[in-house]
């Protein structure tokens, strides 16, 4: 982690992807993210990926670098506990993420009443506040109509959560941004943001949307294929697949030099009346391209491949599966500095990655991995509320909050 938010005081109430992801990233930037959830875990706790003692490593990854506190927020009293927590004073303090509903006790006026300069940002699923998931706007949207391979006739839709971690970095970027027109005014704010919004701005971002509007031609289903420009994946010798890619004149080049198929492509394209130093041009010829290219990959293995475009400065990439990924690329190892051994209570030790962010003011330190459930319950107590040890040790008597229990 960089401790450029050293200081920072965030409390979230939080589950699944896109809000955790959005206090993680605070965390690893060196906020104080306290993350508070029901005595005995809440909906996503047991999330899979599980060990074999049921813990979830999906929950434990999402959660690096926060604090915990468990309370049962159903008791009145527990709910007490939460509300002084989110609007705790202090001029670092007061920054309050949650995708829970905004309502009741969690309503923005009844926080607000604690302390007006509240930053209080609020995750949902659609702008009219219902539910939704990264797989539900996901196919609203239309991107599984342009996923699938061009032979294909359904839909598919992708196994990344594009839509849930482009809202965490929302969450995080909008946390900032309140806290800056704080700084500067003294005005906290109710901050609304919903994942389907984050979506449809995305595809308006991108084009599709004046592509549409303006051209009145939707987009076909792409496959491997890129779109406007040549960019396709080939099969070598050996079976091993590649994706390669020419957007800029210079890809393009390399392509052609690394091939040697220059003569080719040059008569291809004066036979198609088409000028391949435009990247529109290649797309049109990307079909006539590829069959001069297919060949060339079919007669040579994957290591001649390698050693060709390496040398030519192709812009490429290898198919390979996550396993492959993890045992064998240098990228996904502590070689990068990315990546560090954890050894993650409760779960084990694994491959842990810092934000990719670097900052050259601020020097990096270890992962912090994620908390066991309540384990900084009686820290938060004391600290942060001053509450005393006859105080906090009613409230574990009474079922209140909880520490954490030793992992298995």
């Amino acid at each position: 982690m960089q401790k450029v938010l050293s200081g920072m005081r965030v409390i979230e109430g939080s589950a699944f992807v896109a809000a955790p992801s959005g206090g993680m990233t605070l965390a690893q930037l060196g906020a104080d993210v306290i993350r508070f959830d029901p005595i005995g875990g809440g909906i996503d706790y047991r999330r899979w990926p599980v060990t074999e003692n049921n813990d979830s490593i999906y929950w434990h990854s999402l959660n690096k670098g926060k604090r915990s506190i468990a309370v049962d927020f159903r008791n009145p009293e527990g709910r007490e506990i939460l509300t002084r927590l989110i609007t705790a004073p202090g001029d670092d303090a007061g920054l309050f993420l949650t995708n829970f509903p905004a309502r009741g006790w969690l309503a923005d006026d009844n926080l607000r009443a604690h302390r007006e300069d509240l930053i209080y940002l609020n995750l949902t699923g659609d702008r009219h506040g219902g539910s939704a998931l990264d797989y539900t706007v996901n196919c609203k949207v239309g991107f599984p109509y342009l996923n699938r391979n061009t032979e294909a006739d359904e839909p598919i839709n992708n196994p990344l959560p594009a839509w849930d971690l482009l809202a965490g970095q929302h969450i995080a970027l909008g946390l900032l941004a309140a806290e800056r027109h704080r700084l500067r005014t003294g005005k906290g704010q109710f901050v609304r943001l919903a994942l389907a919004d984050v979506a449809l701005a995305t595809i308006g971002h991108l084009g599709y949307i004046g592509e549409i509007m303006v051209n009145s031609s939707p987009r076909g289903p792409l496959g491997n294929h890129v779109y406007g420009n040549y960019g396709r994946d080939f099969t070598c010798k050996d079976g091993q697949q590649v994706m390669i890619v020419g957007i800029s004149p210079k890809q393009w080049q390399a392509i052609v030099s690394a091939t040697g198929l220059e003569q080719e492509i040059e008569n291809l394209a004066s036979s198609m009346k088409l000028d391949f130093n435009r990247e529109g041009d290649r797309y049109t010829g990307g079909k006539e391209i590829s069959l001069l290219l297919e060949p060339w990959f079919a007669e040579r293995d994957y290591t001649t491949v390698t050693a060709l475009f390496e040398s030519a400065g192709v812009c490429w990439g290898k198919f390979q599966t996550m396993e492959e990924l993890v045992h064998s690329d240098v990228d996904c190892s502590t070689g990068n500095p990315l990546f560090e051994q954890v050894v993650q209570p409760g779960v084990g030790e694994y491959l842990v990655p810092q934000n990719p962010l670097g900052f050259t003011m601020a020097e990096r330190e270890p992962v912090r991995p994620a908390p066991r459930l309540g384990q900084h319950t009686d820290e938060i107590l004391s600290d942060i509320l001053e509450m005393d040890s006859g105080e906090i040790g009613r409230y574990h008597d009474a079922g209140i909050v909880a520490g954490a229990l030793e992992p298995v």
